[in-house]
């Protein structure tokens, strides 16, 4: 069993997200989901963003407290806004086991970067092939497999345009891309589970 934290996108904590977690702890893994809003759920991408950027570094520290009861070995996992502080912490918090990249890739190198990728740091990314938002993000994430390597790093490019497409609760949700990625995570996690 793995121990994962799932950092939600700027929609908040939403039943998609919620439903995602379930998934993974179907799958025979721990998985935390916590709230970094506060239970608001921005009825747009727009406002989140508005909420994410009137948070400040709040954002950051609430997430930082999140994880601060949590054991050091985690996987740490997130969405969009919350895959962010997913890569953060996996590439600066002692520890980490793996990190699950889903719509979003910070670089790993220049003036955004959080600092180099940690060495045997297993991680998957995914993201939708048109999805203006991870369009940005797609040469950062070749980026980063080029870097952590073949044997400790996957990207998957999934058909469509919709970002979130992962939140079953939202417009551009694709089931079937959803399904792919919970079967890649699962086989992820179980990976590093048997490490």
């Amino acid at each position: 069993m793995a121990e994962v934290v799932l950092f939600h996108h700027v929609r908040g904590l939403t039943e998609g997200v919620r439903e995602f977690a379930e998934a993974l702890r179907g799958a025979g893994h721990l998985v935390h989901t916590p709230d970094l809003f506060d239970g608001i759920l921005p009825e747009s991408l727009e406002a989140g963003l508005a909420l994410t950027r009137e948070l400040g570094d709040e954002f950051d520290r609430r997430a930082d407290r999140s994880v601060g009861e949590l054991p050091a070995e985690l996987v740490y996992a997130g969405f969009s806004a919350g895959e962010a502080v997913a890569q953060r912490l996996a590439q600066t918090r002692p520890g980490a086991l793996g990190a699950l990249l889903y719509e979003s890739c910070i670089p790993v190198t220049g003036e955004w970067a959080f600092g180099a990728w940690p060495k045997d740091l297993p991680v998957q990314i995914h993201g939708a092939e048109d999805d203006e938002f991870f369009g940005e993000d797609l040469p950062a994430a070749r980026e980063l497999v080029q870097l952590a390597g073949p044997d400790l790093a996957e990207l998957f490019v999934y058909p469509g345009s919709g970002h979130l497409f992962t939140d079953s609760s939202l417009p551009a949700h694709d089931a079937e891309a959803t399904a792919l990625v919970l079967e890649r995570s699962a086989a992820f996690l179980a990976r590093l589970d048997g490490r």
